[in-house]
């Protein structure tokens, strides 16, 4: 049976992380002449403009997911105009960025809170991690619930960042690539991904297979910032 409680924890995580994913590309739109999201109430932290936008995605579908499987699987979107885009592609670029790059902030401040308790006696590093586990505490109270949250904010959003950053359409790394392109290429490959209604599902096929592979190692790595000097396998 699914642990149906950690299993809302996470989506308070995620529902909290998406918030902010969504409304860092409102924001970085909205700085670069864009204004669509911005008009929509999405360049904010209340999660209620961007849950009026997408009901499916950040509420219908993870819920359902957290009570089938204990974890939370959906999706959000930020508005923007093409034609924007088009005359501004690389501010469109900078603008898919600012999504990812929340996530990692959000996974940096967890990191900043281990160190914290680390230093503090609090935390200690654990002889074995897993997802959401990533440290261990001696404390009683509400302090063993507490780190899982930190470890829960800190696996989630290197999870979400680094996913979202796979240059497969309709993932934000894709909205990136215009960055490393000239105009002529540019122009082409924008008019290719808007143009081609089936990419952005043979994207999500290709982004999930190859994400099997590439997240196991990525999160072992990423436990270096956590403890530097203590290994894992």
């Amino acid at each position: 049976m699914p642990d149906i409680a950690d299993g809302l924890l996470y989506y308070i995580v995620f529902l909290f992380s998406t918030t902010l994913h969504e409304a860092a590309h409102a924001w970085a739109a909205a700085r670069g002449g864009d204004l669509t999201a911005y008009h929509g109430g999405q360049v904010s932290l209340n999660p209620i403009p961007h849950i009026r936008r997408e009901p499916i995605g950040m509420v219908v579908l993870p819920l359902l997911f957290v009570v089938t499987t204990g974890w939370p699987l959906g999706f959000a979107s930020a508005p923007y105009d093409r034609q924007w885009a088009s005359r501004y592609p690389r501010r469109a670029a900078w603008m898919a960025l600012a999504g990812p790059a929340a996530n990692f902030l959000l996974m940096l401040i967890a990191v900043a809170l281990v160190w914290i308790g680390v230093h503090t006696g609090l935390i200690f590093a654990p002889d074995r991690v897993g997802f959401g586990d990533v440290a261990d505490t001696h404390a009683g109270g509400l302090w063993p619930g507490t780190i899982h949250l930190v470890g829960v904010l800190f696996s989630l959003n290197l999870l979400l960042g680094t996913f979202n950053l796979l240059p497969f359409p309709p993932l934000d790394g894709s909205g990136a690539v215009p960055l490393f392109l000239g105009p002529e290429s540019t122009r082409r490959y924008q008019d290719f991904i808007w143009g081609t209604p089936a990419i952005g599902l043979i994207g999500m096929l290709v982004a999930w297979r190859l994400f099997d592979v590439l997240f196991d190692p990525i999160f072992t790595a990423s436990l270096s910032l956590l403890y530097p000097g203590t290994s894992y396998h």
